[in-house]
């Protein structure tokens, strides 16, 4: 297995420890976190504060990769979000790109239904 898509990987395990500090280890200082429905942030110091207040209300959540393809610092992993929000259930589809380099996520854009998200919460 390419050694970005094994970072990759251990990234997307490390969501289900919900710990802000260690999923934000994973960025270059400058890295880039785009969930497409929202403007991106950027920086460890926002994306730890971003990520903390969006992990904030989960209880669980553990990431199925369905597919994941990789070429040079290009990873593309598609997966199903499974989140508990309260006493909410939320199964997810995404599909993150992720640019790689010197070992570090430089840019993550992740694409999906922010209604699927939405949704979930309010029934």
């Amino acid at each position: 297995m390419p050694a970005n898509e094994q970072i990759v990987r251990e990234f997307i395990k490390t969501w289900s420890t919900l710990d802000a500090d260690r999923i934000v280890e994973f960025f270059a200082e400058d890295g880039v976190y785009h969930n497409m429905p929202i403007a991106p942030v950027s920086g460890r110091a926002r994306l730890r504060g971003f990520i903390a207040a969006f992990v904030k209300d989960w209880s669980v959540t553990e990431w199925e990769v369905v597919n994941i393809v990789s070429a040079g610092s290009i990873v593309i992993a598609e997966r199903l979000d499974r989140t508990r929000v309260g006493d909410k259930t939320v199964d997810l589809p995404c599909c993150g790109v992720f640019e790689l380099q010197d070992g570090k996520i430089q840019v993550w854009r992740d694409y999906f239904d922010m209604t699927t998200y939405t949704r979930a919460l309010a029934d």
